[in-house]
């Protein structure tokens, strides 16, 4: 099977080219949980890992950020910002990192700085909920690149990034 670059890492982010040696079930081999976001506007999410089960919502915000906590065959179960867990299937996730602004807060804008510091220009403010493509993280901020605007923003105030987690692209 060929694949490209981007095809490799997205499938690789989420399992699916690898496999326990029967080629019904695929499984990743890797880390759990793991971050990952929505490949499409439309999603459904199921009860169980199967289309047999009821479809439990459907996501409809392409890029969403969501961790995968279980793996069963082709599905991945999924935990969303809000703690909703149901089960997704694989082909509708990819590994590009994504994460959501401040979620939990209400009324607030977060600044998107110039420089990964306290005291560096604003770039941005950014309401709670906004969606953001992760550039990179050093372990305590996080470039992200949000409709057009690229700068740094406190890690804690990500829900898409682990608390200290590294990530370079």
């Amino acid at each position: 099977m060929a694949t490209t670059g981007s095809e490799a890492a997205s499938a690789e982010a989420t399992g699916s080219l690898l496999s326990t040696g029967n080629d019904s079930q695929p499984q990743s081999s890797l880390q759990l949980p793991r971050f990952v976001s929505l490949k499409s506007d439309r999603v459904n999410v199921r009860r169980g890992p199967s289309s047999d089960h009821a479809i439990a919502w459907v996501y409809n915000r392409k890029a969403l950020p969501v961790e995968i906590i279980a793996e069963f065959e082709h599905w991945r179960r999924v935990r969303d910002s809000d703690g909703e867990e149901g089960w997704v299937y694989q082909s509708l996730l990819t590994g590009r990192r994504t994460a959501v602004v401040a979620p939990w807060i209400q009324g607030k804008t977060v600044p998107m700085l110039h420089d990964p510091e306290t005291q560096a220009s604003v770039v941005a403010l950014l309401g709670p909920g906004v969606i953001g493509e992760v550039e990179s993280c050093s372990g305590s901020w996080c470039r992200l690149s949000v409709g057009g605007y690229e700068g740094w923003l406190d890690q804690a105030m990500l829900w898409g990034v682990y608390p200290g987690e590294r990530i370079e692209n």
